[in-house]
């Protein structure tokens, strides 16, 4: 491998350790020959995601030039044009490496560049189509390089567990989210509890939820639940090297879900985390489980609502 790729996979790697900290713990318990593929596409998003949210100070035309410029820089690697950039030859690399879909990453782009215009969704409908860019393409992404011994089968589980990550995120980033203007949740979600923005922002302000916005999370909650469900099955359809990692991921992201619970869904008190020794607890009990094991879906049950 020459230098400047050397370069670029240690630079998504960097990345992939500062900000992904649950999920850098999970991708440590794959193949080390893995490991450095799911680095790159972490950088890859984690880069777009800066150009939009990292970027705040600049006016939203000029974060749109810079999310297109470096898009454009991206495709124009796609077809063989050099590239100037610390981290897309690792991307580029992975790409290649493992045949993976270009449109994955088209419509990621999409959901980035949605992120500087939109700042809600009136149905869950459109944040399903938001996220199909934004999460459950890093599912199909991440499915090649996993490995599967029926890729047809795990691809929809390998979609929902993106969503299912992705609302996680959500649920627990209701304050961040709020600072840069935009709410995830969505506005007939708000309004069949009963809650307003000004209302969250009232929330946050006080650092603390009202009844009525708990059981919208309460609720919110319960819909990840159900994308987690529908994604268990493909844990067990991985090859059996990656499944450690998987369920490790799994398991610490829905034990967000947990925590949230266990604060009464109050999302503004504090910000829901899995403890340390309870994440080390997690990685080490994937590793002595036996292949082939079913995952528990996360939360006590699931709750219709």
């Amino acid at each position: 491998m020459d230098t400047d790729l050397t370069a670029a996979y240690a630079r998504c790697q960097e990345l992939h350790r500062r900000h992904g900290r649950t999920y850098y713990l999970a991708t440590r318990l794959l193949p080390a020959w893995k490991r450095r593929h799911v680095h790159a596409l972490y950088g890859f998003t984690r880069h777009a995601d800066e150009i939009v949210d990292r970027t705040e100070e600049l006016p939203p035309a000029e974060r749109a030039a810079r999310l297109d410029e470096w898009s454009s820089e991206f495709v124009a690697g796609l077809h063989g044009e050099p590239v100037d950039d610390p981290l897309l030859p690792a991307v580029l690399h992975t790409i290649a490496v493992f045949d993976l879909d270009r449109a994955d990453f088209a419509s990621f782009l999409r959901s980035m560049a949605m992120d500087l215009t939109v700042l809600s969704y009136p149905t869950y409908d459109d944040l399903l189509d938001y996220m199909e860019g934004s999460a459950a393409v890093i599912g199909t992404m991440m499915l090649p390089i996993l490995g599967s011994s029926d890729p047809a089968a795990a691809r929809e589980p390998a979609r929902q567990l993106g969503f299912a990550f992705q609302l996680t995120n959500f649920i627990r980033d209701v304050a961040e989210d709020l600072d840069r203007g935009r709410t995830y949740l969505p506005d007939e979600d708000l309004a069949k509890f009963g809650v307003t923005r000004d209302d969250l922002l009232a929330a946050k302000e006080q650092a603390r939820s009202t009844p009525r916005i708990r059981d919208l999370i309460e609720y919110e909650v319960s819909r990840a639940q159900a994308h987690y469900a529908a994604a268990a099955p493909g844990i067990t359809l991985l090859n059996p090297a990656s499944q450690a990692c998987m369920r490790t991921a799994y398991a610490l992201y829905g034990g967000i879900l947990d925590e949230v619970a266990a604060q009464g869904y109050d999302v503004f008190v504090r910000r829901a985390l899995v403890p340390q020794h309870r994440r080390l607890a997690v990685a080490a009990r994937a590793l002595l489980t036996p292949t082939g094991s079913p995952v528990a879906v996360p939360g006590p049950s699931l709750v219709s609502q």
